[in-house]
Parts: structure tokens; C-alpha cells; sequence
């Protein structure tokens, strides 16, 4: 009896501490489902700034974007007087965050004089709702401001799987048929110029690409971040039609800006990116700028929000005291201010050089702060608070 009461007893323990370990790993799990559940349907507010005249969206170009999360805002600045168009795209990977927060500046600041501006801040939208926690990326991060802090999310260089699935054994571009690898089905800037019944990267690209061709627009500035240890990084890089503007601007931003950006070529055998397909398939000049973005080094300490917003890493600054970055770094890294203020200082010297070589077709700018206001005032001072501002000057993207 002893025996059997002792079998029983051990039975039931075993069965309470199964049923412990399947409640603890519910709870975390459901907890884990939950964090990302909130990063996926995170609204990003988006104040109206003083030069937005228009919002419209993608799906105006490509009507089978409607109702996917790949349909994103338009932002149109048209300036009083007749001139150019240009077209700045943000997020083209929402893993560096440096393009769409350039993108928010000018939302929220710029007012165009002469000319039209047309943004679209979160061009991946798919890929800003979908990250890297499993290799330590944060879901959001901050931005310090002088009424508080303004949260955004951290996204992925690829579209997310939940929106577009599945992924072919080998991309196969459109139209060059170039193959490519299967990740790059979601990324991008593999995608161009595109095509109406695609994936859905491919219908973003062809969106924008009928904006381009409907809207008439003369330049495309496509910010981006790269790694310090890649070569094509803390650049222009421009094709042959772009390579004089290209050239006049990183001739100027040195002794009126007093940091570095070199050109680089657009690779005529490399089908799918924006600085080479929008140039071959439209009109426009495109140009894709490269800032530094030390979070996406490998050789790096923990992927932390810090990591992204400053830039400083120990280990990074013993390669760089080797020589082995293709930028200049030191303890004061390459913080998220001094990212913008390249993309913005570029940016609008890109237009004054377009400007100047098309004068019929010029874009004039202005409130549109540059690389030492952002080093004096922090790109915060130039974000508005959403929550004191009329509903119908904020929308949520």
C-alpha cells in the first residue's frame, strides 16, 4: 500500500512540474507574441508639417496595393512657384533609420519655395513592421526632444514573410531576368523599376516608378545607411546620366559642409536597385546616399538602442586604430544626429546642384535644417510633438 501511495505521489509530481514548465513557457512565449503584435501595429505619428499640401498614397499608382501593409503615405510639398520635382524615398531598409527620420525632417520642416518635394518616409512599409529580435535588434527606440521623447520603430532591410510568401529558390528579376538570390524577393531595392502584377515589392517599386513617370519628377534622392566596414558607404552613389550632379555636390559639401561624401558608380551589370533602374526607366536623376551605420557591423557589442543612436564601439574603434574601416571613426562614433545631418546637407545640395545645371527646372527649399544644426541641436529639435498639435495635423503611418 505504502509502495503504491509512493508510485502515485511521484506520478503527480512529475505531472505538476509538466504542467508548471507548459505554464511558464505560455506565459513567456504569449509575452514574446504580444511585444511583437505591438511592433507590427505600432502607428507612427507624421505631423503636416507647414509645407505639406497633399498626402496621398502608393496605392494611387498601383491600385492592388490597397489594403496591404506594403500601401504607403505620400507626402506632396508644392511650392508657389512653377519648377522641378523631386522625390526623396525613406525606409527603403527600415533597419536604417537614419532615411525616414531625414524623410520626417522634411515632412515636418521644409517648405518648398519653387518646385514640388514629394516624400514617402516609410517606402518598405511591410519591412518597418517586422525586425530582428532573435539577434538582438531592439523593437523601438527614442529620440530625445526638447518636450520629451518621440518613439519609432526599428524595421528590417527585407519585407516581412507574413506579407509576402513564399520566397522563390532564386529571385529572377524583372525585366533584365537576372537571378538573383531568394531573400532579395523582399528587399527593395532589388525590385525596380518593377511591375503592376508582381510580388509585392515588385508592385511598390512599379508604384513609384508610375509616380515618377506621372508626376514628371527630375530627381530621386534614396537615403540609406551601410556598414563602415563595406566600401560603398559615406557616398553618392550616382549612374553615368547622374554623375555630374553627383560629382558638383561632394566638390561642395566638403568646404561649405566640413565632412566627407564621395561618389561612387551605379554598376550597370547589378539589375534592381533604385540608383540604377529609375535612371534606365524614367526620366529622373537618381542618386542613393550612404551614411555610416555602425549597428549593422558585425564585429560589434550588443545590438543595443544606444549602439544604434550613438554609434560608439570599442571593438570598432580598435579597427578603426588598424585601419581597417573605410570611414573615419573615433570615441565619438557616428550618432543618428550626425547621420541625418549628412542626408540632409546632401539632399538639399543635390537639389541647389540640379538647380543650377537646370534652371528651367529648379527646386528651391528652405527651414530645412543641415549636418552642424543637427550637430548643435540635436535632431530632436527639429521632431514636433504629436499630442499637441489638432488631429487633422498628424497622421499615423
Amino acid at each position: 500500500m505504502q509502495g503504491k501511495l509512493g508510485g502515485l505521489m511521484s506520478i503527480n509530481r512529475a505531472t505538476c512540474i509538466k504542467i508548471l514548465l507548459i505554464v511558464v513557457a505560455s506565459v513567456v512565449t504569449g509575452l514574446g507574441a504580444s511585444q511583437l503584435w505591438h511592433h507590427r501595429h505600432y502607428k507612427t505619428p507624421v505631423v503636416l508639417g507647414p509645407g505639406v499640401t497633399r498626402v496621398g498614397s502608393l496605392s494611387e499608382y498601383c491600385p492592388s496595393l490597397r489594403g496591404t501593409l506594403a500601401d504607403a503615405l505620400v507626402f506632396y510639398l508644392e511650392g508657389g512657384e512653377e519648377g522641378g520635382v523631386a522625390l526623396l524615398l525613406g525606409n527603403s531598409h527600415p533597419n536604417e533609420p537614419a532615411g525616414f527620420l531625414a524623410s520626417l525632417v522634411y515632412i515636418e520642416n521644409a517648405v518648398v519655395k519653387k518646385g514640388t518635394v514629394i516624400v514617402i518616409p516609410f517606402l518598405n512599409r511591410s519591412a518597418s513592421c517586422y525586425t530582428r529580435p532573435g539577434d538582438g535588434y531592439p523593437l523601438f527606440f527614442s529620440i530625445a526632444t526638447p518636450w520629451g521623447e518621440r518613439i519609432f520603430r526599428m524595421g528590417n532591410r527585407e519585407a516581412s514573410p507574413l506579407d509576402q510568401w513564399p520566397d522563390p529558390d532564386v529571385y529572377v528579376h524583372y525585366p533584365e531576368g537576372q537571378l538573383l538570390s531568394f531573400v532579395d524577393a523582399r528587399n527593395i531595392n532589388r525590385a525596380w523599376p518593377g511591375r503592376p502584377d508582381g510580388l509585392l515589392m515588385e508592385r511598390v517599386a512599379y508604384a513609384v516608378m508610375e509616380l515618377i513617370r506621372k508626376r514628371k519628377v527630375d530627381v530621386v534622392i534614396d537615403f540609406h545607411e551601410a556598414e563602415t566596414l563595406y566600401p560603398v558607404t559615406n557616398c553618392i552613389v550616382a549612374p553615368e546620366k547622374s554623375a555630374r550632379i553627383a560629382t558638383l555636390t561632394a566638390l561642395w559639401i566638403k568646404p561649405k559642409e566640413g565632412f566627407d561624401c564621395h561618389v561612387e558608380p551605379s554598376p550597370v551589370g547589378f539589375r534592381g536597385l533604385s540608383h540604377r533602374e529609375i535612371g534606365d526607366y524614367s526620366d529622373a536623376f537618381p542618386f542613393l546616399l550612404e551614411a555610416p551605420i555602425p549597428f549593422l557591423d558585425q564585429p560589434t557589442g550588443p545590438k543595443t538602442e544606444e549602439l544604434l543612436l550613438t554609434g560608439k564601439d570599442p571593438f570598432l574603434l580598435r579597427l578603426a586604430r588598424r585601419g581597417r574601416l573605410f570611414v573615419p571613426y573615433d570615441e565619438d562614433g557616428w550618432s543618428i544626429d550626425r547621420r541625418v545631418g549628412q542626408h540632409l546637407s546632401v539632399s538639399l545640395e543635390i537639389l541647389n546642384q540640379f538647380s543650377k545645371v537646370f534652371p528651367s527646372k529648379s527646386i528651391s527649399v528652405v527651414n530645412v535644417p543641415k549636418y552642424a544644426d543637427l550637430i548643435r541641436f540635436g535632431l530632436g529639435s527639429y521632431l514636433s510633438d504629436p499630442a499637441t498639435l489638432p488631429p487633422d495635423c498628424v497622421v499615423y503611418q
